[in-house]
C-alpha cells in the first residue's frame, strides 16, 4: 500500500475514532441524566435500593462498555511504541473488568435488599457471561502477549483469536446493556414518556459507540 492510501486510511480511522469518543461521551452523559434526574441518584452504600441499583447501569456503560471500547482503540490508535500501546490496552481492559465487577455486585446487593432472586433474566445471563468471558480474555492476553514466556509463533497464532474474542466481548457487553435497558423500561411501565425516550437514546448511542469502535480498529489495521 502506498503512502497516499496509508494517509487516507489514517485520516478516516482517526475521524471515526474521534466520533467513537463523542458517541461514548454522549451515552455516559445520558446515563447520568437518566439516573440523577429520573432515578433518585447513584450511591452504592445507600439504604435506598434504587440508588444502589443505579450503580449497576452507570458502571456497565461507563466502566465496562466505554473502557472496553477505549482499550480496543488504544491498541491501534495511540501513536506510540507497541509496548506502550499494549500496556494501555491491558490497563484499560483491567479497569473495565474491575468496574464491571463492581457494577454486577451492585445488582446483587440490590436483589439482596429486596429479597429477590438472582440471575432470572436473559439480561443477567448475558451480563454474567460477558464478565466471565472478559476475565478469561484478559488473562489469555496477559499470559500470551505480555509475559515473555510465549514464543513468537504462539503469539502469531493466538492473535486472530484474541482480536475476535475482544470484539465478541464488546458486543456481548452492548447486548447486555440494551437488554438491561429494555428490561428496566418494562419493569417500570414507563409508557411513551420522556424517560423512556431517554432510555431509547441511551441504547442508540451505546450501539453507535460499539459500531464506531469496530470501524476504527478495522480501518486502523491498514495504516501499519
Amino acid at each position: 500500500m502506498d503512502s497516499y492510501e496509508r494517509g487516507r486510511f489514517r485520516r478516516t480511522a482517526s475521524g471515526i475514532t474521534a466520533l467513537a469518543h463523542v458517541f461514548g461521551g454522549i451515552a455516559i452523559l445520558l446515563v447520568l441524566v437518566w439516573l440523577l434526574h429520573y432515578r433518585e441518584g447513584i450511591y452504592y452504600d445507600s439504604g435506598n435500593p434504587s440508588r444502589v441499583f443505579n450503580v449497576h447501569p452507570f458502571l456497565m456503560v461507563f466502566g465496562l462498555i466505554f473502557f472496553a471500547g477505549e482499550a480496543a482503540m488504544a491498541y491501534k490508535t495511540i501513536p506510540a511504541e507497541r509496548k506502550v500501546q499494549k500496556f494501555a490496552h491491558m490497563t484499560l481492559n483491567l479497569i473495565a473488568i474491575i468496574l464491571g465487577i463492581v457494577g454486577i455486585c451492585a445488582a446483587f446487593k440490590f436483589h439482596n435488599m429486596l429479597n429477590s432472586q438472582h440471575m432470572t433474566s436473559l439480561h443477567s445471563w448475558i451480563g454474567m457471561g460477558t464478565i466471565c468471558c472478559y476475565c478469561l480474555q484478559w488473562l489469555f492476553g496477559f499470559s500470551v502477549f505480555w509475559l515473555p514466556s510465549a514464543s513468537q509463533p504462539t503469539r502469531a497464532g493466538a492473535l486472530p483469536w484474541h482480536i475476535s474474542g475482544g470484539r465478541a466481548v464488546l458486543y456481548m457487553a452492548i447486548c447486555s446493556a440494551v437488554t438491561g435497558l429494555i428490561q428496566k423500561a418494562m419493569f417500570q411501565s414507563l409508557g411513551w414518556s420522556r424517560e423512556l425516550r431517554l432510555i431509547n437514546f441511551i441504547g442508540v448511542f451505546v450501539i453507535l459507540f460499539g459500531i464506531t469502535v469496530d470501524f476504527s480498529i478495522a480501518l486502523a489495521r491498514y495504516v501499519y
